[in-house]
């Protein structure tokens, strides 16, 4: 296999004129999307280079406490994003948030090193910090699903959960059925994307891989365990989250500590 091919930073800024589609299918409609579209397109390239730039320093430092400190830090920045783009409160999620992330992310990490993959040494920095934001991204959209679905069930559903709280139920069993319908949809993208790999996608790793000269079966054989490690970092973390939401944010009486901002554009 050839090793990988290059892009130019000219030619990548040639393509990047093809975003014209976007700011033309933006003014068209009027969607008032442009100033959005470029300042996200604008930090998206300005923290991927500050990201690379520091990750080829991070690889070669290759230390075990950089890479837990990395992780923590990425952990608290994702969760901040979860509670912000769930249009909830921080001061009561964010902990209940961490907490999911955590306990099902290194559990995680350190099976695939010591037992998958196998890096030398383990906490090889090449390996666990690619792994971490992946299995962190995808954690990310389905806590932030999850809990949107969860906490605005108190409203939709509000009679429901009144009732069982007034018949003397417990928060934790009046919002069973609210904790059921926030996991199950926010696993229904994942598994509808396991379902249809291979036939309609190819995900991202595995293509990566394949651009960077990999055999296509070990590509294969990467693809199929980060989606079994996604799939079960993310119901680990949904799990977690929204169970530590319930003694976070609901007195013992049944009372709802956290008010959902309503955003119709989420």
């Amino acid at each position: 296999m050839d090793s990988v091919v290059d892009i130019s930073w000219l030619t990548l800024g040639l393509f990047s004129s093809l975003l014209i589609i976007p700011f033309s299918i933006s003014r068209y409609y009027q969607l008032k999307l442009s100033k959005e579209i470029a300042v996200s397109v604008g930090r998206m390239a300005l923290q991927l280079i500050l990201v690379g730039a520091y990750l080829e320093y991070l690889f070669k430092l290759n230390s075990l406490a950089i890479n837990v400190i990395w992780i923590i830090v990425m952990t608290l920045i994702g969760a901040s994003a979860i509670t912000s783009k769930a249009k909830l409160p921080r001061a009561k999620l964010m902990l209940p948030v961490v907490t999911g992330l955590f306990v099902a992310l290194i559990p995680m990490l350190g099976i695939i090193a010591l037992g998958v993959i196998k890096p030398t040494p383990f906490y090889h920095a090449q390996y666990l910090i690619p792994l971490a934001g992946m299995l962190l991204g995808n954690s990310m959209s389905g806590n932030i699903v999850a809990l949107q679905n969860f906490f605005r069930a108190f409203e939709a559903r509000k009679a429901e959960y009144e009732a069982a709280i007034s018949l003397g139920a417990s928060p934790s069993y009046a919002t069973l059925p609210f904790v059921r319908d926030a996991i199950a949809r926010s696993v229904a993208p994942t598994l509808a994307t396991m379902a249809t790999t291979g036939l309609v996608t190819l995900p991202g790793m595995m293509t990566g891989q394949i651009l960077g000269g990999a055999s296509p079966m070990v590509a294969i054989k990467y693809q199929i365990m980060i989606m079994i490690a996604i799939f079960v970092t993310m119901s680990l973390s949904v799990a977690l989250s929204l169970k530590l939401s319930v003694h976070s944010c609901i007195s013992r009486y049944g009372r709802v500590l956290v008010n959902v901002v309503h955003d119709d554009a989420i």
